[in-house]
């Protein structure tokens, strides 16, 4: 059914909310909520049974690729969920639209280059060009 002239009020309304994609961002929070939780408890239960928090010990357990992996998709939901976060901050907060556009894009960039940047150097680090 086309939701022209002869829709309901409610019927051009249902299930869009304010911003037309609520329900999706909302539930894609959650989600990455989930994974980082899930992550950081690996994370720390990890670094709790090295017998060492060194240096060597460490870079060692990140050439692995069962630390690798799982490190590198803590990086990227990581960016991602923070992305999202500032994102409804800026969004809630900022009503100039030109302004609302430009900290959007400046905050994609940096969540971009602070994600490539992470997963650089942990590529380093895996593939053994660090000592």
């Amino acid at each position: 059914m086309s939701l022209g002239k002869s829709a309901t009020p409610l019927g051009r309304v249902r299930g869009l909310g304010s911003a037309h994609h609520g329900g999706e961002h909302w539930l894609t929070e959650r989600v990455t909520s989930i994974a980082l939780l899930l992550l950081g408890v690996w994370l720390i239960a990890s670094l709790l049974f090295l017998p060492q928090l060194d240096q060597r010990t460490v870079l060692e357990w990140l050439r692995a690729p069962s630390a690798a992996v799982p490190m590198a998709l803590l990086i990227i939901i990581g960016f991602k969920h923070a992305l999202d976060g500032v994102k409804v901050v800026i969004d809630d907060y900022v009503h100039e639209p030109g302004n609302n556009f430009a900290l959007n894009t400046f905050m994609l960039f940096l969540a971009v280059g602070g994600g490539a940047l992470a997963l650089f150097a942990l590529a380093r680090i895996a593939f053994g060009t660090v000592a």
